[in-house]
């Protein structure tokens, strides 16, 4: 793992085991595959029939990661709070692409467990919550169906006047058919998992005169009828998370897989916002950690001007500033992780300043290390210059960052008496 110092050293037997073996997984597995994949010109080549791709999937199902998150109960492994920040740092560390796509195939099941929970409802831990925690092969995957066309980020834009607005609400459109609901609209392409999910945790409008309230939350198994897919998204980077459309026309679901109405939606949307942006201030920490290690790794081999390059006092700052950033980011989401999990209701700003400040950081720390590469840095012989690519986009997805800031701000000065 490098001389990488961490602040909070203190970990237990179990905590230090963890990190380990996700630091195995993240350098054997994640980030060799989301290498070779990311040189593929087709994306859809990326997700074929024996593509490495199935392999890290399949290898996180058989470690029984998938399932970290679900309560020991259901067979999951309760990992919350500083050891779940452990286990997305290390992966971002190997591979934000996988990290994301790995972390979201669990919403749909984890949120069924919740509402079963909440309703007393078997069916949908028979259906969805067993099978999830039982497989080891990769054979169920989720995905968390959201953005669509005309709707981005501001369907998390929690709090503003724009939220209320029926201009806002969801073109997906769900209606009662008898004791089922039928299903209708779009779903982005930037859907992650999109086009290889067999479930998705589906948001759509019941009632479009309030907005985005007037929503409810559903899963939806993607081999019904009158589901279609579109092709996997050609991006710059974060090529090995697969994103693509969902398209649904009359598709019809049991009354029980519809698990959040209008009346719940805001507050199980906040606790899916919290949760998500959480996840991906500790995944994209590892990302920054990645980069500036690469880049002190490379400053203290590289002579240029006669010298080392870490000798020249310019290059001594820059890297000292990247490892102020690096660690500030970690302390960060550190903290907003074990806070969030420990609250009887995550704050959502705290996840919100979590993503919005380590992925900023991710990208500032990962364009700070192409410039001290130099040249070397935009050839795609170094992992720099992908880390590069692959943070930019981390300041889109998941919310983009302007419009979430905006929306922790409103909850932020709401919360000051």
């Amino acid at each position: 793992m490098g001389a990488y110092l961490d602040l909070n050293p203190e970990l237990t037997p179990t905590q230090q085991s963890l990190k380990e073996e996700m630091h195995r997984f993240a350098a054997e597995v994640a980030r060799p595959a989301s290498v070779e994949l990311d040189k593929l010109a087709d994306p859809e080549d990326v997700i074929k029939e024996g593509s490495v791709f199935w392999d890290v999937f399949r290898k996180f199902y058989e470690l029984g990661h998938h399932v970290s998150a679900l309560p020991e109960e259901v067979g999951g492994a309760n990992i919350r709070g500083l050891d779940g920040h452990i286990l997305a740092e290390e992966i971002g560390w190997g591979s934000s692409d996988f990290g994301v796509g790995l972390g979201v195939s669990a919403m749909p099941f984890m949120m069924g467990l919740v509402a079963a929970t909440m309703t007393g409802n078997q069916r949908l831990i028979d259906d969805l919550v067993t099978p999830f925690v039982q497989d080891r092969e990769a054979k169920l995957i989720g995905c968390w169906a959201i953005t669509e066309p005309g709707h981005g980020s501001d369907c998390l834009a929690f709090g503003t006047g724009e939220y209320t607005d029926e201009r806002t609400s969801f073109d997906t459109y769900g209606r009662h058919d008898g004791d089922d609901w039928l299903i209708n609209g779009a779903k982005a392409a930037w859907v992650s998992n999109g086009t290889i999910a067999t479930h998705a945790m589906v948001h759509f409008a019941i009632d479009r005169s309030k907005g985005m309230p007037g929503s409810g939350i559903a899963v939806i198994p993607l081999g019904l009828p009158g589901v279609s897919r579109g092709k996997p998204l050609n991006k710059i980077g974060q090529r090995a998370l697969n994103q693509g459309e969902i398209f649904f026309d009359d598709v019809r679901i049991p009354k029980e897989y519809v698990f959040v109405e209008q009346d719940m939606y805001i507050l199980a949307a906040d606790l899916i916002l919290s949760t998500a942006n959480g996840g991906m201030g500790s995944l994209f920490t590892g990302v920054a950690r990645a980069a500036f290690e690469e880049a002190m790794a490379y400053c203290k081999q590289r002579v240029q001007g006669g010298k080392l390059l870490s000798e020249h006092q310019l290059v001594q700052r820059k890297l000292f500033d990247m490892f102020i950033k690096v660690e500030s980011a970690r302390q960060l989401s550190r903290a907003v992780a074990v806070y969030n999990s420990a609250a009887m209701l995550p704050v959502s700003r705290l996840g919100i300043g979590s993503k919005v400040y380590c992925t900023q950081v991710a990208f500032e720390v990962a364009s700070d290390a192409v410039q001290l590469f130099g040249g070397m840095g935009l050839s795609k012989e170094c992992l720099v210059e992908k880390l590069f690519r692959d943070a930019r986009a981390a300041l889109i997805e998941d919310g983009s960052n302007d419009m979430l800031a905006l929306a922790g701000a409103v909850q932020l000065i709401g919360s000051y008496v």
